[in-house]
């Protein structure tokens, strides 16, 4: 992305609001290239204080974009298509999606155009520049799926994945996140049970599974490896292990990763 190029993204809500701060804040673009929407435009203030182009108006929002950001809620996806659609400019903007359950096809279908479209799924971690973003798209060029990349990659980790995959990418990463803070919350209240101070034990349990989620990714290693190292025989960590999964700690997780799976792929209607 050029200095000269400019990002509306549509839907200033969490993830909306992350993306634009996590970009800012690597540098990629500053807050006068970024124009947010929102229907409470008010609640958008400190943001215009900020530098960044903030209104309710989606259409004049759209007509100055080299790439659009689509960030509302799948339910509201349709009304929003219809109110942009007078504005685009097929041949000459990107639209990226991050809106679960939403194909390419089911866009440009809804459009009637020929417009190129790329789906991106991060985390709201993308606020601190460590969110794990997934990228699709069905005929979206390399020039526009690099794009999209350089985008995310500012603000975290990308991966390119086949497009059938992206609800799986919602659970596992963006409802993820859910999931592993309510475990370092489980963690951190199991530590005040055994004695710490609150505030102290969530200190502890967020560092030790930062740790843990470092020793993978910069070792390239494997959990079981890294578990290996640290249970003894009759130890107390390989007890702590087997009473967890008696109570059915990973199935648990893999249910509820499945569970989501299925309800993202839910959530937008066709004929809503």
């Amino acid at each position: 992305m050029n200095s000269q190029q400019h990002i509306s993204i549509l839907g200033s809500g969490n993830i909306g609001l992350s993306l634009a701060k996590g970009l800012v804040k690597s540098g990629i673009c500053k807050p006068q290239q970024i124009s947010l929407t929102r229907r409470n435009v008010a609640a958008l203030s400190q943001y215009a204080d900020q530098g960044y182009l903030v209104s309710d108006n989606n259409l004049r929002a759209v007509r100055k974009a080299d790439i659009i950001v689509l960030a509302v809620l799948p339910q509201q996806l349709n009304k929003l298509l219809d109110e942009i659609k007078p504005s685009l400019k097929p041949d000459k903007q990107l639209l990226i999606s991050v809106i679960s359950g939403v194909s390419c096809a089911d866009i440009r279908q809804h459009l009637d155009l020929n417009v190129q479209i790329v789906r991106a799924m991060p985390n709201t971690a993308i606020a601190i520049g460590h969110s794990m973003t997934c990228i699709a798209t069905d005929t979206g060029t390399n020039k526009n799926i690099n794009l999209a990349k350089s985008l995310f990659d500012t603000v975290g980790v990308t991966i390119q994945i086949n497009e059938e995959l992206m609800t799986s990418a919602t659970a596992l990463c963006a409802c993820g996140i859910a999931f592993f803070l309510r475990s370092i919350r489980a963690a951190s209240q199991g530590g005040t049970e055994i004695g710490f101070h609150a505030h102290d034990a969530l200190k502890m349990a967020a560092q030790t599974a930062k740790g843990a989620a470092d020793l993978l990714l910069q070792l390239a290693s494997h959990p079981e490896q890294e578990i290996d190292k640290v249970t003894s025989p009759s130890g107390c960590t390989i007890a702590g292990l087997n009473e967890m999964e008696h109570h059915g700690f990973s199935s648990a997780m893999i249910k509820g990763i499945r569970l989501s799976a299925e309800k993202a792929g839910d959530l937008y209607k066709k004929d809503s």
